[in-house]
């Protein structure tokens, strides 16, 4: 592990900040960050960005079609099925629960590096815990935990949203007793999964996210199949490695781990079709399942995105499925947009796209804050970062 069992400062600290009074509390509109210059951003921060952009664009186009057949799509949409976005929840480019957790678990990152540097200790689960919980806020429940307000993101309006909310993170969250508690049901559903791309960016990737995903998905497959995922990406990152070699060479490091073998099995008939070039469609898809659960999810957007040759490409034939459209369009743009870089997606799903600018913040700052941030250190900058991540 690279990070602390949990500690009693940290527990203390959780329960001032719920008052907003632990130490670095501050009202989110004192802190909302400014749009970052993407020409100045390193390969790695453009990469980054191009992540979850990527995510949050086959989130969005998928949105429209989550609940349909594929028969309905194609009555709706054309015999090649959705391919620009589509109003759903009122606007065009609207994102969805998917995006929204995957933008407060990546705060939640940001807030556990910022406590690890100041504090020498920080049990990072808790501390993505807390912010999940303040994503529940966010949908109208008030936690029995009462997570604090503070950070950047709850002043985000737009995330004040409900989305179409899975009921296993509403039911998990909403009975959690402690922060950095697992989950106690048998849920293996695609909703740990779909949110740990910010994980390929800090720690251990593979660990972190288990132990995110596992904060709401109690069954072995529906957070392993989440570490696994990020795991993929951390070494599309890291060592810019072929998709095709960083899923085999992720199941050969943890295909092996106990509860490993329903997401080992489905991702390696994703290659044995690659090989074979068997490519996606709708009916195709079917037979590996509609993406409701973890390793069927990752299954999916993990073959639509070797099968592409472009990122737009990837997401039309990651949403048009009769299933979980937009987890499977999140999960394959994750994929593409980290290869591809953001400059691959089609400016017009980018300018549809709801809260653009937030999430090109906080990939910038996924990559950025580790490199910059300093304890201890009382220039501007660095109290702008505490401010907008407090670790308390």
């Amino acid at each position: 592990m690279q990070w602390a069992e949990r500690d009693g400062n940290l527990v203390d600290d959780l329960a001032d900040a719920r008052s907003g009074q632990g130490d670095g509390a501050s009202t989110s509109a004192d802190v909302t960050p400014s749009a970052p210059d993407l020409t100045k951003l390193s390969s790695d921060a453009r990469r980054a960005v191009g992540c979850l952009l990527g995510g949050a664009v086959g989130d969005a186009l998928g949105a429209r079609v989550e609940f349909m057949s594929w028969e309905e799509i194609r009555r709706g949409f054309g015999e090649r099925g959705i391919r620009s976005m589509a109003p759903a929840y009122g606007r065009r480019g609207a994102i969805t629960d998917d995006t929204q957790m995957m933008l407060f678990t990546a705060e939640g990152l940001l807030r556990a590096l910022v406590r690890m540097r100041d504090n020498g200790s920080c049990h990072i689960p808790a501390v993505l815990h807390h912010a999940l919980q303040r994503w529940l806020i966010t949908q109208g429940v008030e936690p029995r935990l009462s997570p604090s307000r503070d950070g950047w993101l709850m002043g985000e309006q737009a995330l004040w949203s409900q989305r179409a909310p899975g009921n296993t993170c509403l039911s998990a969250l909403t009975a959690s007793k402690d922060f950095g508690t697992w989950a106690t049901n048998d849920s293996k559903g695609c909703g740990g999964v779909m949110r740990v791309a910010p994980c390929a960016f800090l720690f251990d990737a593979f660990e972190v996210a288990a132990e995110s995903a596992r904060l709401t998905h109690g069954h072995p497959t529906g957070y392993l199949a989440a570490g696994l995922f990020a795991d993929v990406l951390h070494r599309l990152w890291k060592q810019q490695q072929p998709l095709e070699r960083a899923v085999v060479d992720a199941l050969q490091e943890h295909g092996g781990k106990d509860g490993m073998q329903e997401t080992r099995d489905i991702l390696e008939r994703v290659l044995w079709l690659h090989h074979r070039q068997l490519r996606p469609d709708p009916a195709a898809i079917a037979r590996l399942g509609g993406g409701w659960v973890a390793e069927e999810a990752l299954a999916i957007g993990v073959w639509c995105a070797l099968a592409a040759d472009s990122l737009e490409e990837g997401i039309v034939l990651a949403v048009n499925h009769s299933g979980d459209s937009d987890s499977t369009g999140m999960i394959a743009g994750n994929i593409l947009g980290l290869i591809h870089g953001p400059q691959a997606i089609p400016r017009v799903w980018l300018d549809d796209l709801e809260l653009r600018e937030v999430i090109t913040r906080i990939a910038v700052d996924l990559t950025d804050i580790p490199a910059r941030y300093e304890p201890l250190n009382d220039e501007p900058e660095q109290q702008q970062i505490r401010a907008r991540y407090p670790g308390w």
